[in-house]
C-alpha cells in the first residue's frame, strides 16, 4: 500500500511539475482550437448565407424572365456576377443570358458569356455542357475550325452522342464529309435506340453526294 501511495503521489508530483512546464501551452492550444472551430462555423454559416442570397437572386432573374422583362433579367444578373461570382448560380445566370443573346441574334455576345460561364464552371459535366453550347454558337457563325476546337475540348465520354452529331455538322461545315461521316456513326452508336432520325438521314445525305460528286 505504502508503494502504491508513493507510486501515486511522485505520479501526481510529476503531473503537477509537467503542468507547470507546459500548463501555458496547453491553454493557448485549446484556445486557438476553440477559435479555429468557431471560425470555421461562422465561415459555414457565412458561406451558407452567401449561396442562399445568390440562390434569391437567381430566382429573381427567372421571373423577370418569365415576365418578359429581358433588361431587369441582365442588370440582375450582372448583380449576380459582382457580388456572387463564387457560387454556381453566376454560371447558370450567364449561361441563360447567352440563350437569351442567341434567341435575339446577337452570337458574338453569346460567346463571351458562354466562355466566362466555361472559365467558371467547377464542375466537369457543366463545364463540358458549356463548350459543347459554345461550338453551336460558333458554328452558327460560320466558324467551323473554332467550333471544332471547343469540342475538342470536351471529354470524350461527355455527351457523347449530341457531341459526335454536332463533330459531325461541324466536319460537314469544314468540307470534310469522310471525318463528318466517321462522326455521325459514332453518335448514332452513342444513342443507340434513342438516336433520333436525324442522324441517319445526315448519313444518307453524305452517302448520296458522295455518289454525284463521284
Amino acid at each position: 500500500m505504502a508503494f502504491e501511495a508513493y507510486d501515486d503521489y511522485e505520479q501526481s508530483e510529476r503531473v503537477q511539475q509537467w503542468l507547470r512546464q507546459n500548463g501555458l501551452s496547453i491553454v493557448v492550444g485549446i484556445a486557438i482550437g476553440l477559435v479555429g472551430i468557431f471560425g470555421w462555423q461562422q465561415w459555414n454559416k457565412h458561406k451558407a448565407g452567401h449561396e442562399a442570397e445568390a440562390a434569391n437572386l437567381y430566382q429573381q432573374i427567372q421571373a423577370a424572365v418569365s415576365s418578359g422583362k429581358v433588361e431587369g433579367a441582365d442588370t440582375l444578373t450582372e448583380q449576380l456576377l459582382k457580388d456572387y461570382t463564387d457560387t454556381p448560380y453566376a454560371m447558370f445566370a450567364v449561361s441563360d443570358r447567352a440563350q437569351r443573346q442567341v434567341q435575339a441574334n446577337q452570337l458574338d455576345k453569346a460567346v463571351e458569356s458562354l466562355n466566362w460561364a466555361e472559365s467558371h464552371a467547377d464542375n466537369a459535366e457543366l463545364k463540358a455542357l458549356t463548350e459543347m453550347r459554345i461550338a453551336q454558337v460558333l458554328l452558327a457563325q460560320g466558324k467551323g475550325a473554332d467550333a471544332l476546337a471547343a469540342l475538342d475540348r470536351m471529354p470524350l465520354k461527355s455527351y457523347e452522342g449530341s457531341a459526335q452529331e454536332l463533330r459531325g455538322d461541324v466536319l460537314v461545315k469544314l468540307g470534310r464529309p469522310d471525318d463528318a461521316r466517321k462522326a455521325y456513326e459514332a453518335a448514332k452508336s452513342a444513342l443507340g435506340e434513342n438516336a433520333p432520325q436525324s442522324v441517319q438521314m445526315k448519313i444518307d445525305n453524305l452517302a448520296v453526294a458522295g455518289k454525284q460528286g463521284a
